[in-house]
Order: structure tokens, then C-alpha cells, then sequence
């Protein structure tokens, strides 16, 4: 209560409180830092895990993925600028077709990441293992982290909150680990990709089959029609073979005065 004020009825003070307004989120968020990724390779990793989400829940709208996105969960730390957003995420039980420049706690209706992978570097690798690491266990809750060197093939690592705090994980035989959240295996593949040759970080479904890329599914399609035509024109040629070898007979047969027409 903050004035008073007289009534000619009461002639005795009535305290009138202030209306209270509770303070609104920022909304000057930044989403591009204008810093450039650590590598190509660190690019093309982000990339790879984004489309193979993508393709494997090809016709949901109840999820949302991204990379290289801030993550804002408190006006704080929008204040402060002092964390930068995860390499790569996968939020569930969202509304995917929402338009986003970054994913902004608040305006999720409180909705924090599930799943987060850091592709780790020298110049992060202290950050993603130490004060994110902390970040993502006690302030997100966050369900599953893992984290991955591209250049370092046998770097893969991985968390899963339990009760209080997070348990790392153990690799199975093939040095995989599974994603509860997504349902998937995160594995090592060697290959090329964008015409850069590397150990990538990839997924892989519950009986370990590659979730191929929209590129990758593209070529497959291409040598599957290639596959068709070749053999196509094999029975084409067949054919005509065959019906060269009739004719041939055919010929011989009237030299004899066989008409074959004619029976």
C-alpha cells in the first residue's frame, strides 16, 4: 500500500495498493552470434543429424529439431549473453510447423530440449564437458547428452538423467549408444559426404540399420531405376536376339522348301 486518501463518509485513511505488473520476458534476444563453426566437418556433422531426424519422422509435426540454435531459458542469461545454444537438438511433443529462430523456453510453454549432441573441438571441448554439461543436467533436466569429436573417431560419449543426476552410458560391442528419447542408436559410420571424407556421427534404427539421408536415398533410388533399365534393355536385347535366331531358322528351312507358314 502505497497513498492514502480521505472519504468525506469516513474521514479515515483507506490505503489503496498499487496495481502490480509482473515483469515481461525480453524479447531483444539474439540468435546469430556472427561467429563461424569451428570446421566444414562441424558443419556437414550438424547437418547430417538434422536431415536423418527429419527422414525418419517424415509426416510428424509433433517435433522440432535444429542446429547451431540459441536455447534461451531464463532472462538472465538473455541479459548476460554468457551461453551459447547446443550443436544440435531435438525437442517432442511440440508444434513443428512453428516458424523459430532459436528455441525460447518461455514462449514454448516451458518445453526444454530432449536430446542434445555437441560435436566437441578444441577451443569447447572444456565448455560442452564442464559448465553445459552442468547446464543441461540441473537447469533442463535434459533426458539425453552426448558428445562427439568429428575428427576424433573414437570420442562418442553419452548421458542419461537418472533420478538426480545423470549416468553416463555404456557402448554396446560396435560402440554405439542408444537414444532412448529418439528411439535410435547414435554410431560411427565411415564415408563421404558433401565430398569430405570422415568417421561421422549417425544414426541408426532399434536393428541398427542406417537412417539414410534424403541424398542418400536419392542415389538409391537413381541405381534402382538404372537397375530396372539395364535390365530392361538385357530382355530387350534378349528378345531380338531370339527373334533374329526365328528368322534365321525360318530361312534355312525354306532353302530346304520347309514353309513353316504353311503348317
Amino acid at each position: 500500500m502505497t497513498k492514502s486518501e480521505l472519504t468525506p463518509e469516513l474521514e479515515t485513511p483507506i490505503w489503496v495498493e498499487d496495481e502490480w505488473t509482473p515483469p515481461m520476458p525480453p524479447t531483444d534476444l539474439i540468435f546469430d552470434d556472427g561467429e563461424p563453426l569451428e570446421s566444414n566437418r562441424h558443419r556437414i556433422a550438424i547437418n547430417v543429424l538434422i536431415a536423418a531426424v527429419h527422414e525418419a519422422f517424415a509426416g510428424r509435426e509433433d517435433y522440432f529439431t535444429g542446429g547451431n540454435m540459441f536455447v534461451y531459458f531464463n532472462s538472465e542469461q538473455a541479459r548476460n549473453r554468457d551461453f551459447k545454444g547446443p550443436d544440435f537438438f531435438v525437442a517432442l511433443n511440440v508444434d513443428g510447423t512453428k516458424e523459430r529462430q532459436g528455441w525460447v523456453v518461455w514462449d514454448e510453454g516451458g518445453c526444454y530440449p530432449n536430446v542434445i549432441v555437441e560435436f566437441l573441438s578444441p577451443s569447447t571441448a572444456r565448455e560442452d564437458l564442464g559448465n553445459k554439461k552442468d547446464v543441461y543436467e540441473r537447469t533442463f533436466r535434459l533426458p539425453e547428452y552426448f558428445v562427439y569429436d568429428p575428427f576424433a573417431p573414437n570420442s562418442l560419449r553419452g548421458w542419461r538423467l537418472t533420478g538426480p543426476g545423470y549416468e553416463e552410458l555404456t557402448q554396446d560391442d560396435r560402440g554405439w549408444l542408444w537414444c532412448n528419447s529418439l528411439g535410435f542408436w547414435l554410431g560411427t559410420w565411415e564415408g563421404t559426404l558433401q565430398q569430405e571424407t570422415a568417421t561421422w556421427l549417425r544414426f541408426f534404427d532399434g536393428d541398427g540399420n542406417l537412417i539414410l539421408l534424403p541424398e542418400e536415398l536419392a542415389k538409391i533410388e537413381r541405381q534402382r531405376a538404372e537397375n530396372e533399365a539395364q535390365r530392361a534393355e538385357e530382355a530387350r536385347q534378349r528378345a531380338e536376339e531370339a527373334r533374329s535366331e526365328l528368322e534365321a531358322l525360318k530361312a534355312r528351312l525354306r532353302e530346304k522348301g520347309i514353309d513353316l507358314e504353311s503348317l
